[in-house]
């Protein structure tokens, strides 16, 4: 029977390492169209895991579904919004809803 190649020392290590972070952990900042800055982070689908409501379609942003989370630089993280992809790259052609104003 043939033998094994020893494993590296290190090798049971990597199994305990931290996992590794999905989508932006600190996010980017990005121009609104009102002139304020935006901190924007992108949530991969396999991290979302509630329901969300978009403001800028007033739709519902199932769970596991990918999306932006953004909040003004000036308010803070109390004052995160979640939005679907498309609706974030489109609010330059069009408010948000009238929910949300």
């Amino acid at each position: 029977m043939p033998r094994r190649k020893p494993r590296p020392a290190n090798a049971s290590a990597r199994f305990h390492e931290e996992p590794r972070p999905l989508g932006d952990v600190f996010g980017r900042t990005e121009q609104g169209p009102d002139g304020d800055e935006y901190v924007v982070r992108s949530i991969p689908g396999s991290r979302a895991l509630k329901t969300y409501r978009c403001p800028g379609c007033d739709h519902e942003i199932m769970p596991h579904v990918a999306h932006i989370v953004a909040w003004s630089t000036s308010g803070g993280e109390e004052d995160r919004r979640h939005w679907h992809t498309g609706c974030w790259k489109g609010r330059h052609t069009r408010g948000i809803t009238r929910r949300w104003s």
